[in-house]
């Protein structure tokens, strides 16, 4: 049973432009499925320097980072475990005893989703931001060699491609077997309405993934869903690197079912 929240409880949090209730709901089932002296809080902030001094202030154990900071926060932290330096990207802030360490599970999450899918075929990915070089990195690593980034930001579109050995495009055209959306395109907001590939696209590929997770079904998904194409969501991304980020944040490996149980209730109240 979960201790009642007191002195010695630990606390983590998470900072987003856009919060939302998964990863709260998540982690907060977890501790109480297995008992740990734990409490999870999702925040924003205008104000990252402050907020990340926070962490370090008050004692806060981990701290989870989401767009767009995902970048900016590597300039405030004492080092980066390797998942984050290779990238230069962070989703995770482990705090101990007042040393910040970054760290990428986004990375390690995708690399088990596409663990099945045949490594020969051509992927359209479509974004360049701290979550993009994650998915771009793991793509590279897991083995994908014919791949297109698009990006309207030449630059950081032609950095990400030339990295990796991909080609770059400033719109997506053309046909790709595995489209991968990393832009905030169908999250829920102004851009809720739009797709993030165009609809000739999305009828030739035969695996559409969107990291966004919010809605769990993006236009983009239910387009692709629609046609009969294989979706990997941003729900399964969410789940897999908070995971990793509960391992980090307290040793505890939780058994599968457990984190079965806290996915479904998390999505369930979200």
């Amino acid at each position: 049973m979960k201790p009642p929240i007191g002195r010695d409880t630990r606390l983590c949090m998470s900072l987003s432009a856009r919060p939302g209730n998964f990863g709260t709901r998540f982690h907060n089932r977890l501790y109480a499925l297995t008992g740990l002296d734990y409490v999870y809080k999702s925040f924003s902030t205008t104000d990252l320097p402050a907020a990340i001094g926070g962490i370090r202030a008050l004692d806060i154990r981990g701290c989870a980072i989401s767009m767009p900071f995902k970048e900016a926060v590597i300039a405030l932290l004492d080092g980066l475990a390797p998942s984050a330096s290779a990238i230069d990207s962070v989703n995770t802030i482990v705090n101990d005893d007042g040393v910040l360490t970054g760290h990428n599970t986004d990375y390690g999450a995708v690399v088990d989703l596409v663990s099945d899918i045949d490594r020969s075929l051509s992927f359209v990915l479509h974004g360049s931001g701290g979550m993009a070089k994650a998915v771009a990195a793991a793509l590279s690593d897991s083995g994908f060699r014919d791949g297109t980034i698009v990006a309207r930001n030449a630059a950081a579109g032609r950095a990400l491609a030339d990295l990796y050995g991909y080609r770059w495009a400033s719109e997506a055209s053309g046909a790709a077997a595995l489209l991968i959306n990393v832009t905030p395109i169908g999250m829920t907001g102004a851009d809720a309405d739009a797709l993030a590939f165009p609809p000739d696209m999305i009828a030739a590929c035969d695996i559409a993934f969107d990291v966004v997770q919010y809605p769990p079904e993006t236009p983009f998904l239910r387009a692709a869903a629609d046609a009969g194409k294989r979706c990997i969501t941003g729900t399964e991304v969410a789940t897999l690197q908070a995971l990793q980020q509960f391992v980090l944040y307290t040793g505890v490996t939780p058994d599968a079912a457990q984190v079965v149980e806290a996915a479904e209730w998390a999505r369930a109240n979200s």
